[in-house]
């Protein structure tokens, strides 16, 4: 691929007010809400164990436990440079990619947990059984209140970094999406990019069915602790997310569903297919991490389900990424 996003601000964008007081107010916000997050995390590579029980998993390798609490640092810390990215008119001149990559990121990782925890309280709330523990006879690894606390402060980053990028995306690209489906140019998505939207589409069939068997109740492949209601709800989601991916990329590539605005399908890509990617990798990754009894490491069917996710959502955000550079060229075109 050729083409890039144009990195040249449309002409509302041009217009940039500075920042309005929706803008302030959700950039403070997203910062507050980042806070306790960074500070558990800090507190936990300085050595302390507030939130942690005795008898944690946490507490068994002191060296992994601080480079996966760095790593997440570093993560939550970045939400905090793009809030002020979206938000100041410097902002503006950043290249595109640059600035659209760390956001599917953020986007791909918080989505499923702003769907994903109320799920789980409602799980719970009709009376669901929970993971509470390893599932080997161990203390849970974390105090209840961490998990509100931490999930809570998610949600309103999710809630306010999404609005934050909505009113930058709308004033520096709106002009990539407006109308319907039916009013894209034919050829918009190359007969290339078209290929691969098939071979995700197909690939995903695999960690579909897997993880749908695992939300219907099936154990194959699971350990004893992921056998509960609010891992089956997450895992209906983690499909649902997935078939929105497949769903919304086709979509756009084969330009159907013509008479839905073109925000509908692109939005489901983007954030979808972030959400596969994201969560299929970082699932991946904790599964790779050392595991002192054997019973506790996952079965292969596990591995490759989620490795599965992770390519598929790749595939599907690499023909959206083809998509958004075809229009950003079109208009450049444009007189």
């Amino acid at each position: 691929m050729t083409q890039t996003l144009a990195s040249t601000p449309s002409p509302a964008a041009a217009t940039f007010p500075g920042l309005a007081r929706t803008r302030r107010l959700l950039r403070a916000v997203a910062v507050l809400a980042c806070l306790p997050y960074l500070a558990l995390k800090v507190a936990w590579i300085a050595g302390s164990r507030v939130g942690i029980p005795e008898g944690s998993v946490l507490l068994d390798h002191r060296v992994t436990m601080v480079l996966a609490n760095g790593l997440t640092l570093l993560l939550d810390s970045c939400l905090i440079v793009l809030a002020l990215m979206l938000t100041r008119p410097w902002g503006l001149r950043v290249p595109a990619w640059p600035l659209a990559f760390p956001v599917w990121v953020a986007g791909g990782l918080l989505a499923p947990i702003m769907a994903g925890f109320p799920l789980q309280l409602l799980t719970r709330a009709f009376g669901g059984d929970t993971a509470t523990a390893s599932g080997t006879g161990r203390d849970a690894f974390l105090h209840p209140w961490v998990f509100v606390v931490v999930y809570t402060g998610f949600i309103v980053q999710g809630l306010a970094l999404g609005a934050l990028f909505v009113l930058y995306a709308r004033d520096r690209w709106g002009h990539l999406w407006r109308g319907r489906v039916w009013e894209l140019p034919t050829g918009v998505v190359r007969a290339p990019y078209q290929a691969v939207a098939l071979a995700a589409a197909v690939l995903a069939s695999f960690p579909l069915a897997v993880r749908l068997y695992w939300a219907c109740g099936g154990t194959a492949g699971l350990g004893a602790g992921d056998r509960t209601g609010d891992f089956r709800a997450l895992e209906g989601m983690h499909v649902a997310f997935l078939l929105a991916a497949v769903v919304g990329t086709l979509l756009l590539a084969f330009r159907r569903a013509r008479v839905l605005p073109v925000t509908v399908p692109l939005a489901s890509a983007w954030v979808c297919s972030g959400a596969a990617a994201c969560w299929g990798g970082w699932l991946l990754l904790a599964a790779l991490m050392p595991a002192d009894d054997p019973t506790d490491r996952p079965a292969p069917l596990m591995m490759l389900a989620y490795a599965g996710q992770m390519t598929v959502g790749l595939l599907l955000a690499s023909v959206g990424a083809h998509f958004l550079a075809r229009r950003s060229a079109t208009a450049r075109r444009l007189p």
